[in-house]
C-alpha cells in the first residue's frame, strides 16, 4: 500500500469541494504552480478540526497558504505587506505589518499575470532574506 502525496491529497479534497470553489482553488493553484517551478506543495498544519491541513506553497520559506473557505478561495500571503502589489489583488489583511491575503468569490476572475507576478515576488524576497541572513 503507497500513501497518497500531498498532491493527491490536495486533488482529493478540491474534486470533493467541487462547485466553484473547487474550479477556483484548482486554477489558483495552477498558476502558484507555472509562477515558479521551485515551488514544493504540501499540507500543514494538521489538527483534528482540519485532518486535511492546510494547502502550504513554498520556496526559500512559506510564500503563501490555500483555502476553500464558506463563501471564497483564500490565498494567505505571509509577507504580503512585504510585497508590492500594483494590481491591487490583495482585498484583505490590508492594515496587518504582515500578512495579506486574496479572497476570491463566486463570479470574480483571477488576473492571471498578476497572480503569477505577486508569485514570483514573494519567492524573490524569501530568497533575498535567506541570502541576506546567511551573511
Amino acid at each position: 500500500m503507497t500513501l497518497a502525496s500531498d498532491s493527491d491529497l490536495i486533488d482529493d479534497w478540491i474534486e470533493e469541494v467541487g462547485g466553484w470553489r473547487g474550479t477556483t482553488f484548482k486554477k489558483a493553484r495552477r498558476l502558484i504552480m507555472q509562477a515558479d517551478p521551485e515551488i514544493v506543495e504540501e499540507l500543514k498544519w494538521k489538527k483534528p478540526s482540519n485532518p486535511l491541513g492546510a494547502p502550504v506553497y513554498s520556496d526559500g520559506g512559506i510564500i503563501c497558504i490555500a483555502n476553500i473557505l464558506k463563501n471564497s478561495v483564500r490565498l494567505t500571503f505571509i509577507r504580503g505587506a512585504s510585497l508590492r502589489d500594483p494590481a491591487g489583488l490583495f482585498n484583505g489583511g490590508l492594515d496587518s505589518n504582515t500578512r495579506r491575503w486574496i479572497d476570491f468569490n463566486e463570479g470574480d476572475m483571477i488576473n492571471e499575470a498578476a497572480l503569477k507576478a505577486l508569485i514570483r515576488s514573494a519567492a524573490a524576497l524569501n530568497l533575498a532574506s535567506k541570502r541576506k541572513a546567511s551573511r
